[in-house]
């Protein structure tokens, strides 16, 4: 029998940003264990959707997910703009980027409409 404990401790969990897909994937040794989609306009990058497989969960890795996706973010200089509602939950959580979360306004939600 195997101990979970340690099988989750030994798990080598990377995330991507896949531009193709317009999405970051979050990896566990390899395998594909969820997502969040974004969108740039602008200066913003929208996230409007997250996906954790449920085979993952209880892991903490959408929060590993977000906030390496936020960080990113910073990095190319853009705001962030979280129509997600997991993406909103842990922004609200987390006031390390309160400099670069812009609301969601019907212009938004307009723009995703419209793709």
């Amino acid at each position: 029998m195997t101990d979970s404990a340690s099988t989750e401790a030994t798990e080598r969990t990377e995330v991507v940003r896949n531009d193709e897909q317009g999405r970051y994937d979050i990896l566990v040794n390899g395998e594909l264990a969820g997502f969040t989609e974004f969108v740039d306009k602008g200066p913003q990058r929208i996230f409007p959707h997250t996906e954790l497989d449920e085979r993952f969960s209880g892991r903490g890795l959408s929060s590993i997910l977000v906030s390496q996706a936020l960080a990113d973010t910073r990095t190319a200089g853009q705001r962030v703009v979280p129509v997600c509602p997991l993406v909103a939950r842990w922004v609200s959580k987390h006031d390390e980027f309160d400099d670069i979360v812009d609301p969601v306004t019907p212009e938004v939600l307009q723009f995703l409409r419209s793709r």
